[in-house]
């Protein structure tokens, strides 16, 4: 099922012509994603206190719409595919159920002690991102 989350557009994430700045969008995914895999069990701060980092290795947005100043937006987050090693999240930003940026990440776990070298995802954080999955 897909993850949904309230953000409400800052004054700060706005350019000259009044409307959300292309790389805020990337802000509002990291959002949908952090609070979906919290809702899944997969907490960033443990994965971190454990040694692990998720890095986003890629992105990619398409924008059909603008938001402006104060819009409340919906970030709709899914979790379409899952390996040993990276996640894949897609996302839909949306203002009153309409799309107005779609897109993706991928982010690949690292190890802090490995030095930031690419590793297998701990089997717990496999096993819920399994079931939060949905292809």
């Amino acid at each position: 099922m897909p993850y949904d989350v309230k953000v409400r557009v800052r004054y700060a994430e706005t350019d000259q012509m009044g409307v959300v700045y292309h790389s805020n969008y990337l802000v509002y995914f990291e959002i949908g994603r952090t609070e979906m895999m919290r809702a899944a069990g997969i907490s960033y701060a443990e994965l971190e206190a454990r040694g692990y980092v998720l890095a986003v290795i890629e992105s990619s947005m398409r924008h059909t719409g603008s938001a402006k100043y104060d819009d409340e937006l919906t970030v709709r987050t899914w979790l379409r595919e899952v390996t040993k090693t990276r996640l894949r999240f897609e996302y839909a930003v949306m203002r009153d159920d309409k799309p107005l940026t779609t897109g993706h990440t991928v982010l690949a776990f690292l190890s802090r002690a490995e030095g930031m070298r690419p590793v297998r995802a701990p089997e717990d954080a496999h096993a819920k991102a399994m079931q939060a999955c949905e292809p």
